[in-house]
């Protein structure tokens, strides 16, 4: 299947812009949800039940991608069944404001990617940005809290990087619009999820029946929200334009998520990891102003 390098630079659009934002907003909301659920529900299983509904729900609306089913399914593989499993499981052992900035890594390996994988541009100020912004989770993982957890922080790397990876693997799609994406992905994503839930988990059955009103509507939210509209707008997003100028709109994630997990869950910072925090989401900016 040929590489997408034929999209040509253009001004991104109001409509750009507000997609860009909602992708931040839904997504930033989505990390601090999900963690007020996972202290009662596993995380994989959560993640298998939001794809679940988010299937359920966009499946009647979009063709069977015929051509396609394989190669969408090795994306559902690695971009949610492998990613979720990693980004979650390491949500478990964090602060919702913490992951959310070690997420932003997300930009940086997506710019990587699409250096080597789609020949996209890459000047030293890129470089420099992805330097600064490896350097800021280096820090906050040097916080004496979040280094006891530091297996935590490096599953939420991986899964960072395997998310840039599958974006990629979605840009060498053809002929295929983003809410046929998300669909056909959560098809296949759900069972993949389930599947690596039972493996790897346990108590699912009195974690069902023992779940309050607040996981059931993370799950409602994940599903319709996080992904169904979410994933909507970035797959519509990263086929428009390419990936490298709108990866910056995620540096509005953190901010999101940061706010939300201190009115929902009462977080608070260190400094020190505010100072990490600073780094990246600066590096990121220098990445976000380079017009290379």
């Amino acid at each position: 299947m040929p590489v997408a390098t034929d999209i040509p630079p253009r001004r991104l659009t109001l409509i750009d812009l507000a997609m860009g934002v909602g992708v931040a907003l839904t997504w930033g909301l989505g990390i601090v949800f999900a963690k007020a659920a996972i202290a009662h529900f596993p995380p994989i299983l959560l993640m298998a039940l939001r794809f679940a509904v988010t299937a359920l729900v966009l499946v009647w609306f979009v063709r069977m991608p015929r051509g396609q089913m394989a190669a969408l399914f090795f994306i559902a593989l690695i971009s949610a069944a492998l990613q979720y499993s990693l980004t979650f499981t390491g949500l478990k052992g964090l602060d919702a404001g913490v992951a959310a900035l070690i997420v932003q890594l997300e930009v940086p390996f997506l710019v990587l990617v699409g250096a080597v994988f789609l020949k996209e541009k890459t000047g030293w100020r890129k470089w420099a940005g992805i330097a600064l912004a490896f350097f800021g989770v280096y820090q906050i993982a040097g916080e004496p809290r979040i280094s006891a957890a530091l297996g935590s922080v490096l599953l939420v790397v991986a899964g960072a990087f395997v998310w840039a990876v599958g974006q990629a693997m979605i840009r060498r799609l053809r002929d295929i619009d983003g809410l046929t994406v998300t669909a056909w992905v959560a098809v296949m994503a759900a069972p993949q999820l389930l599947a690596v839930s039972l493996v790897v988990e346990t108590g699912h059955w009195q974690a069902i029946q023992s779940a309050g009103w607040v996981v059931w509507a993370t799950v409602l939210y994940l599903g319709l929200v996080m992904t169904a509209l979410g994933y909507g707008l970035w797959y519509t997003l990263i086929r428009r334009n390419p990936v490298s100028r709108v990866a910056p709109f995620l540096l509005l994630l953190p901010v999101f998520a940061v706010l939300g997990g201190a009115v929902f869950l009462g977080e608070v910072m260190s400094a020190g990891t505010m100072l990490g925090g600073a780094l990246v989401i600066a590096g990121v900016g220098i990445i976000l102003t380079d017009r290379t």
